[in-house]
């Protein structure tokens, strides 16, 4: 039996998540939807529509590791969703969980994977989070919830961008796009988005699709060549303070400088510098396979709760096939991929969004995993 697909949708508050998940309940696309709230007590959905509202409780795994957290109240409604489903009570085709505006989509994703029975009968597709585009500046500076929310993304929606001017949604995407260069975004008009951006996006499915902006890894035609990786620069979304000393007038738009007021030891000089960040590692040279495997394995040990998201395309010693590999937090899965196709330049390619990483020791680590020159 095909596995039902469960969207997360997460997001700032007043973002329109509640007038999105209204549209997809009564949109006809024919299908029926069951949906699980875990909003407290905001702007409740009509009772007439499935929701569940239970106590927040997060369970230890075993191991004691805080990262690897699930969602007991999620569970236990996943599993009575799907007996009642099983026994003919209930039919539906999917499922959305509305979370809170406050909450890290860490633990409601991880249910997914950590346990076995959810694990067979659901699919997690995607993560999607919607931002206000009116108060995301305040809100990313303020919540640290807020900021991981976006971490978390597959797809961002932006919405009452029409309530700002248009510099300050530039920068507004300026900034989401360092802390999440892998999801698309998409400005809407409150929470209004057709449902094929919404459904069966795959997010979290192994493919050799790596979505970063192609500017955000070009070295052609403006010098990236030292700072390729996604460090921040001096733009007006990040710039809340006039310190005439850090102001690059001349600096080119969407370039990402590599300023000493950004350099990794400085990160906190500012107070806008965001917790979230992502770094991208691309490199032609193959790696070693059980080198890489042991870093990554320690890495992730180490620094598992704070990285939020990380993907990557690889070029392996050993393989003629591309190598996918995508992590939640400690969660880590790799897979073969396709051919590298006749002529295709064999580039390996990977994206870290997480809090606070230490990007150095990443990108030495990654470096000493590669093979000999």
């Amino acid at each position: 039996m095909a596995l039902i697909p469960v969207t997360i949708l997460t997001g700032f508050l007043g973002s329109g998540k509640t007038t999105l998940l209204k549209r997809v309940l009564t949109e006809a696309h024919g299908q029926k939807i069951a949906i699980i709230e875990n909003e407290f007590g905001e702007e409740n959905i009509d009772n007439d529509i499935l929701v569940s509202e239970t106590d927040e409780q997060i369970i230890q795994m075993s191991n004691g590791c805080i990262c690897c957290t699930i969602r007991e109240d999620l569970r236990a409604t996943l599993q009575l969703l799907a007996a009642k489903r099983r026994k003919g009570l209930l039919h539906f085709e999917r499922v959305v969980i509305e979370t809170t505006g406050l909450a890290d989509p860490g633990p409601v994703a991880q249910t997914f994977f950590m346990d076995d029975e959810i694990a067979e009968t659901f699919l997690l597709d995607s993560i999607l989070t919607l931002v206000d585009a009116k108060h995301a500046a305040q809100q990313l500076n303020d919540r640290v919830e807020a900021q991981r929310q976006v971490g978390f993304a597959d797809q961002i929606f932006i919405s009452k961008a029409d309530l700002v001017s248009a510099q300050e949604l530039d920068a507004l995407q300026h900034r989401l796009k360092h802390m999440n260069p892998r999801a698309p975004q998409k400005v809407v008009h409150f929470g209004e988005v057709a449902l094929g951006e919404v459904f069966d996006l795959k997010g979290f499915n192994l493919n050799a699709k790596l979505d970063i902006d192609p500017d955000f890894l070009s070295e052609d035609g403006h010098d990236h060549h030292d700072h390729a990786h996604g460090e921040h620069c001096d733009h007006p979304s990040h710039q809340h303070d006039k310190d005439a000393a850090h102001d690059h007038p001349d600096h080119e738009h969407g370039e990402h400088c590599n300023h000493p007021s950004h350099d990794h030891g400085h990160a906190h000089h500012h107070h806008h510098d965001d917790d979230v960040k992502s770094f991208v590692f691309k490199s032609e040279r193959a790696f070693d396979p059980a080198k890489l495997e042991d870093f990554l394995g320690a890495i992730v040990n180490i620094y598992g709760p704070k990285m939020l998201r990380y993907k990557g395309v690889l070029n392996m010693r050993g393989t003629e096939r591309k190598v996918i590999f995508q992590g939640v937090h400690q969660l880590m899965g790799s897979d073969l991929g396709p051919m590298w196709a006749d002529g295709e330049v064999k580039v390996s390619k990977m994206v870290f969004i997480g809090i606070d990483l230490p990007k150095d020791i990443l990108m030495q680590g990654l470096e000493q995993c590669l093979v000999a020159a």
